[in-house]
C-alpha cells in the first residue's frame, strides 16, 4: 500500500451500497489512473467473495473512480511481489496468475457488471472483459497498445468476444475501440453517453438484483458453460503459453529494459511507445499531468 498516498484517500477500493441488493466497488487510484497494483487486486478479488457471501448482495458493480476505469496493470512496481493469491512459478506465471484472476469472476455465484468510462487499457480490459455484463460510456477508450512492443494479452478474450477479424486488427495495431464500437462488437452489452452511464447502470443492476440470487447462479452458469464447451477458457488459457513467449523476443526484452536502464519514467515510455500512432498518452486530447501508469 505504501505506493497509494493520500492522494488516493489511503484506500485503493471504496464499497458501497447505493440500491437495494446492489453492492458498488470503486477502483481507488485515480492518482495512477486506477492502475492495477497487486494491493488493488487483492482488495477487488476479496470484496467481491464478501459481496458473493452476503445475503444481501444479490449483484456488484465494478467502476474506477477519476478520469478512466482503469489503465491497466501497474508497470511502475515490482508486481512479482505480494501477488494476491497463489499461481505456481515458472513461465508464463503472471499471465497464468492474472487470467486465474479474473476468471474466478465467473465462477462467483451472482452477477458482477463492469462500469467503464475513459481509459480501459491492457489489464483494465481483461478486468472488465471478465465481468458477467459491461455497460460503456459512448467515449469511453477500450485496448490493449502492450500489443505494440511488449506481447498478446495475458487474457486473450477477444476472439472470443469481437470476432477473429476484429480481434486480429485489435492485435496487430494496439488501437482502441470506442464504447459504441465495443457495444456493436460484442465487447460491452451498451454503450451510453458518458452522463449517463451511472444511472443507466444502476438501473440495470436493480433489475438483475429482483431475481433470487440461487436462480442467478445458475443462469450466469448456463451462459459460461456453453461457452467452455466450445473452448473459451482453454483457449485463453492457453494463450497465456503464448504472451510468455512473446516477452522472450528482443523487441520485448529491449522494451522492458529501457524501464531499468534508462531510468525513463513509465509515462514516458509509454508515450514513446505510442507516439507514431497518435493515441493514448500521444493524443492531442491526453492530458499530461496525469502519470501513465498501466500496461
Amino acid at each position: 500500500m505504501s505506493s497509494d498516498s493520500a492522494a488516493a484517500g489511503g484506500e485503493v477500493l471504496l464499497v458501497d451500497d447505493p440500491a437495494p441488493g446492489v453492492r458498488r466497488l470503486t477502483l481507488n487510484r485515480p492518482h495512477r489512473r486506477n492502475a492495477l497494483n497487486n494491493a488493488l487486486r487483492g482488495a477487488l478479488m476479496r470484496a467481491l467473495e464478501e459481496a458473493d457471501r452476503d445475503p444481501q448482495v444479490h449483484v456488484t458493480v465494478i467502476r474506477g473512480a477519476g478520469p478512466c476505469f482503469s489503465s491497466g496493470y501497474d508497470l511502475s512496481e515490482n508486481n512479482a511481489e505480494g501477488q494476491p493469491f497463489y499461481t505456481p512459478g515458472g513461465p508464463g506465471q503472471w499471465a497464468r496468475h492474472v487470467t486465474d484472476g479474473w476468471t474466478r469472476i465467473w465462477d462467483l455465484a451472482k452477477p458482477v457488471i463492469a462500469q467503464v468510462h475513459g481509459y480501459c487499457l491492457a489489464g483494465g480490459s481483461e478486468l472488465a472483459a471478465c465481468c458477467d455484463l459491461v455497460y460503456v460510456a459512448m467515449d469511453a477508450q477500450i485496448g490493449y497498445p502492450p500489443t505494440r512492443l511488449m506481447s498478446p494479452p495475458d487474457n486473450q478474450f477477444h476472439p472470443w468476444l469481437v470476432g477473429m477479424r476484429r480481434a486480429m486488427e485489435l492485435y496487430l495495431t494496439g488501437d482502441a475501440m470506442t464504447g459504441v464500437e465495443a457495444a456493436q462488437w460484442g465487447f460491452a452489452n451498451r454503450a451510453f453517453p458518458s452522463e449517463e452511464l451511472e444511472e443507466k447502470v444502476l438501473a440495470v443492476a436493480r433489475r438483475v438484483a429482483l431475481t433470487p440470487p440461487e436462480l442467478q447462479q445458475i443462469n450466469k452458469r448456463a451462459v459460461h458453460r456453453a461457452m467452455e464447451i466450445m473452448g473459451l477458457r482453454a483457449g485463453i488459457r492457453a494463450g497465456t503459453e503464448l504472451q510468455a513467449l512473446a516477452l522472450t523476443t528482443r523487441a520485448s526484452h529491449d522494451y522492458f529494459s529501457r524501464f531499468r536502464r534508462d531510468g525513463a519514467s513509465v509515462s514516458q515510455l509509454l508515450g514513446e511507445r505510442d507516439a507514431a500512432f497518435g493515441d493514448y498518452r500521444a493524443s492531442p486530447k491526453a492530458r499530461p499531468q496525469e502519470p501513465g501508469a498501466g500496461g
